[in-house]
């Protein structure tokens, strides 16, 4: 890709990713889980997670309310769907942030603009942000894509930068984005969730750099988060 003039761009933008980057997601599913079998019933949350998976691989996302409401579908007489509705809308995400979340997100304004970069759906994920109070912490720079690492043309687009720096638990995405922006893209690996633990990180090259908890990022200022994208070809 051809670079564009520097004009107008930011010296370093940084894009946190949310699901078990900024935010415990597994925990909200836990939580989810357990709320399901009370409500529906063991089967039925079973059967709910099946229609979830089910369209999470269709969609490439997550689809909480897209679920429920093919769940509804199947059991159009169940009056506990609207409590399952309620608890999702109204769930606290904010309760969910890992430890230093908004410290992490803190010094990175210092260092640069901060972005939050996710994907989802149009309705629960920006609800999600926003309970989660990263809407605010990034004064509303928040873009949310169906497959974010196939949008790198329009992020630049809103925010050009001479670097960036990318945070996430996916190392697939890190990998992707990577062959985008070369030593343009520092990438960190956040090591949470259990997409982290998971991932057979052999299949991909290792990220830039690599922190244990989201916390971890406030240890780097930025010549280290340079230097680290530069050191490899």
């Amino acid at each position: 890709m051809t670079p564009a003039s520097d004009a107008g761009r930011d010296a370093v933008v940084f894009l946190f990713d949310v699901d078990n980057t900024l935010l415990d997601n597994d925990r909200v599913i836990a939580d989810l889980r357990r709320y399901l079998g009370q409500e529906l019933g063991l089967e039925r949350a079973d059967h709910y997670f099946e229609i979830f998976e089910r369209l999470r691989e269709e969609l490439g996302y997550a689809d909480y309310l897209g679920a429920l409401q093919a769940y509804r579908a199947r059991y159009p007489r169940d009056p506990h769907v609207l409590a399952v509705s309620a608890f999702l809308v109204s769930y606290p995400f904010a309760n969910r942030l890992f430890p230093n979340s908004l410290d992490a997100l803190e010094h990175a304004s210092r260092l640069g603009t901060t972005v939050i970069l996710s994907d989802g759906d149009v309705v629960f994920q920006p609800r999600k942000v926003e309970r989660a109070g990263l809407f605010e912490a990034v004064d509303k720079r928040v873009l949310i894509y169906i497959h974010k690492e196939h949008e790198l043309e329009d992020v630049e687009r809103r925010f050009p930068a001479q670097h960036y720096v990318l945070i996430d638990d996916k190392i697939r995405i890190l990998s992707r984005v990577k062959e985008h922006w070369g030593s343009r893209l520092t990438t960190v690996f956040a090591r949470q969730g259990h997409y982290a633990i998971e991932a057979n990180l052999s299949q991909y090259p290792p990220p830039d750099l690599s922190i244990d908890r989201i916390g971890r990022l406030i240890d780097y200022d930025l010549p280290a988060l340079l230097s680290a994208a530069r050191a490899k070809p």
